[in-house]
């Protein structure tokens, strides 16, 4: 067998592996919130910044339109945001939290702090996992030209 091949060998499969884990581990607050872990991503967005237009999030997020719309209805649906036609262009579609996905932004404080103590738990220290931003950061930036 070729090394190259080797699953040992394979960064991607380390950042698949990690992605899994990581979203795994949020499962159960995000359960108590309501929440998948894309439409908690969602919530993120628009605390930061209410009335959004869909293609705005979806730049955000790096996600299609396509692959937005129906977490968005989803969404809508459990009542935590709505989503409006705007009133400059008929064709933009504005997302905004309702009341209840206000809300829930208390509740979800915890779960930065809560993710940081599973951290803190591993034998990963918080520095170094702070040192993966930037070469994370580059290479969001490398593979999504």
């Amino acid at each position: 067998m070729q090394e190259q091949l080797k699953l040992d060998n394979q960064l991607c499969f380390r950042f698949y592996t990690v992605s899994r884990l990581i979203t795994q581990a949020y499962r159960p607050m995000l359960d108590r919130l309501g929440l998948t872990y894309p439409q908690y991503l969602v919530m993120m967005v628009l605390w930061e910044k209410d009335h959004q237009p869909v293609n705005d999030i979806a730049k955000r997020l790096m996600l299609g339109t396509n692959t937005l719309t129906p977490l968005l209805k989803r969404m809508e649906a459990d009542g935590v945001v709505i989503r409006e036609k705007g009133q400059d262009d008929a064709r933009q579609v504005i997302v905004s939290l309702t009341r209840k996905g206000q809300e829930m932004e208390v509740d979800a404080m915890c779960v930065p702090e809560n993710m940081a103590r599973n951290f803190a738990c591993s034998t990963v220290d918080p520095e170094t996992v702070l040192q993966l931003y930037p070469v994370l950061d580059a290479l969001i930036a490398k593979l999504s030209q």
